[in-house]
């Protein structure tokens, strides 16, 4: 089963897929107008048949919640919220290269990722 993994930010959305259990962080985009269809082409062009969001707590939960309920009504596909404490933490812990600069343009897409490892493996 194809997944796309979300971690939903006010500003910016990482985005990572799992391809045959194989997982790849993907990019990160603006969360703004364009947001549905750019998530809609990353599933069109992945044949995504399930997403993943992470889910954190306080008020950025209820915002990822109300994302998603808009999400699922625009897709058409399942979307399952799962727990994404400490993925930022563990996005920083994959980079080879311990650089702020780097880990800062990536850390979205990165912890998408280890959001969906928690799903895949």
């Amino acid at each position: 089963m194809n997944l796309l993994s979300i971690d939903f930010g006010t500003k910016h959305i990482g985005l990572a897929i799992s391809i045959k259990n194989i997982i790849s962080p993907l990019k990160t985009i603006p969360n703004d107008k364009t947001t549905i269809e750019e998530i809609r082409s990353v599933c069109d062009e992945y044949q995504i048949e399930k997403i993943i969001m992470g889910l954190s707590s306080g008020k950025t939960a209820k915002l990822t919640l109300e994302f998603t309920t808009h999400l699922k009504k625009m897709l058409k596909l399942p979307v399952e919220t799962v727990d994404e404490t400490l993925s930022t933490k563990e996005s920083w812990s994959t980079l080879k290269t311990k650089s702020l600069k780097k880990w800062k343009e990536k850390k979205d897409s990165l912890s998408a990722a280890h959001i969906l490892k928690r799903v895949v493996l």
